[in-house]
């Protein structure tokens, strides 16, 4: 190898080295995210009220259980809270909005979520539990997948079935003249 072709690979390393080292100290010492005080509520778990009015969802779930149902059924239809709770103009949160009422049965979507629920139940305790022993289940998300209105399945043309052709009948086994 020519000496200044070797200088020159040399000189490149020792760029690339010290580019990674400036990187690795730069990240080091960059903040690791927000430092929350520890009075603040950023380090403080969130706390969910203990729910009530619950007409179909068990009386014995905990705020925090509820939450988290609310939560799979708005992510498999693809709505947020006030879809079915209303807005309480009496109780502002810190972010200066009002809370949602939870309790409150003046929105229909929340009617059709309670029938709705009924519905799967039905369907996984009284269908699917007598024909599958997986554990799989009929949840929201099985027909709305992530919308509120299911869209309709259309069977794509390729592979639409054909009709059923009729058997050829008996003693008709050769084709006319």
């Amino acid at each position: 190898m020519k000496p200044s072709l070797l200088l020159c690979s040399s000189s490149a390393a020792a760029v690339l080295l010290a580019a990674a080292a400036l990187i690795l100290t730069a990240v080091a010492q960059a903040p690791q995210g927000p430092q929350a005080a520890p009075d603040s509520t950023l380090s403080q778990p969130h706390s969910y009220p203990a729910p009530t009015n619950l007409k179909v969802l068990p009386k014995d779930l905990t705020g925090q259980q509820v939450h988290e149902i609310m939560e799979k059924w708005s992510a498999s239809l693809g709505t947020h809270c006030d879809s079915c709770h209303t807005a309480d103009p009496q109780n502002i949160g810190p972010n200066g909005r009002p809370r949602l009422n939870f309790a409150d049965d003046s929105k229909p979507m929340k009617d059709s979520a309670r029938l709705m629920f009924k519905m799967t139940e039905d369907i996984n305790t009284n269908y699917v539990s007598m024909i599958d022993n997986s554990g799989a289940a009929v949840t929201c998300g099985t027909c709305h997948r992530g919308h509120i209105g299911p869209e309709p399945f259309v069977i794509p043309p390729e592979v639409e079935p054909r009709a059923p052709q009729a058997p050829p009948s008996s003693g008709d086994n050769h084709l006319p003249h």
